[in-house]
């Protein structure tokens, strides 16, 4: 609000001085300071008491009014002000209603310019505030987005688990204790990251460990696991839920339909401003009739809704067999 009032100050000024120029070069008045005072006088007076009077009425039909009355009654006591200070130009001298007509003049011109200026910014503010709205909008319905396909993941795993404590009921009572315990646990976990937006890969290997731990239930030394994650990476920021499907993809579409089971691998760097992280399987890898699950096409899904181009997954076969998913984000998480 200061800095506006003063750069309007220096501008009317300016404004001012550049038309007291412009009448001294024309010849309305030989002497430049007896301009440079009128112009001073009448330009500060309408800038003064119209800006004032303005400030003052929020109606725009009462601003006109107000506007018709203040606007020639500034320019008449600025021209006064002005013969007052210099003793020049007294009401009965024929300059001093030129200097009216040349107040409306150019004080028309400044008032549209204020005016038009001032739409401009009005203009430029309903933009600005349109854009964040539909910044604000587009982030809301991303969010949601997130939240949907985050949701997703839970019911898949949940009902399987679930599934298995069943048909171990009647078989293994006490194996069935202890994967509804470990589900138990999971889902404590699970329930408070999934819905935070502020975790880390670490804080998700701890979960993914959890969940491999009932996974190792049914599966027994079928299910072998390993990693090799440095400190640097565990810290890093890392979207929820993100890293359980690409596992949960490799147990299911790798280790699962081979004989004998097999071992996964998860590792993760840190190399030039990007978040790298692989699974690895050597499981039965791509054939005719397997193909990755809905799992790894949610996570492209949140990739693409959270990093845009800058995300990536990507697929590869082993040469020794099963498959291997690597995930890239930026380091910087959002």
């Amino acid at each position: 609000m200061r800095n506006n009032l003063i750069i309007s100050t220096l501008s009317s000024l300016l404004f001012n001085t550049a038309i007291a120029g412009l009448l001294t070069v024309v010849g309305f008045e030989s002497n430049f300071w007896i301009n440079f005072i009128f112009s001073q006088c009448i330009g500060l007076s309408i800038y003064a008491i119209n800006a004032t009077a303005l400030c003052r009425i929020g109606d725009k039909r009462g601003r006109v009014l107000v506007l018709a009355l203040t606007f020639p009654g500034s320019i008449f006591f600025g021209v006064s002000l002005g013969a007052w200070i210099t003793g020049v130009g007294d009401w009965s001298e024929p300059q001093a209603w030129i200097a009216v007509v040349i107040g409306l003049f150019f004080g028309g011109i400044g008032g549209i310019t204020y005016f038009l200026s001032e739409r401009i910014g009005k203009l430029d503010a309903e933009v600005k505030q349109r854009r964040m709205n539909e910044v604000e909008s587009e982030k809301r319905q991303i969010e949601a987005h997130l939240k949907l396909l985050q949701a997703q993941i839970e019911p898949h795993f949940l009902f399987n688990t679930l599934a298995n404590v069943s048909s171990l009921i009647e078989i293994d009572p006490a194996l069935a204790r202890r994967l509804l315990e470990r589900l138990i646990d999971w889902l404590r976990i699970a329930l408070a990251r999934a819905r935070s937006d502020n975790t880390t890969l670490g804080d998700e290997l701890d979960m993914l460990e959890n969940y491999l731990q009932i996974l190792k239930i049914r599966f027994g030394e079928r299910l072998r696991w390993d990693t090799d994650v440095p400190e640097a990476a565990r810290r890093s920021r890392f979207p929820p839920m993100l890293l359980q499907p690409l596992v949960e993809n490799a147990v299911r579409h790798g280790i699962e339909p081979k004989l004998g089971g097999g071992r996964i691998h998860i590792g993760a760097r840190i190399d030039t401003g990007k978040l790298r992280l692989s699974v690895h399987d050597d499981g039965v890898g791509f054939s005719a009739i397997t193909k990755p699950g809905a799992g790894l096409e949610n996570v492209r899904a949140r990739l693409s809704a959270l990093y845009g181009d800058a995300g990536h997954l990507t697929l590869e076969s082993n040469a020794e067999g099963g498959l291997t998913v690597t995930l890239e984000i930026p380091q910087c998480a959002p």
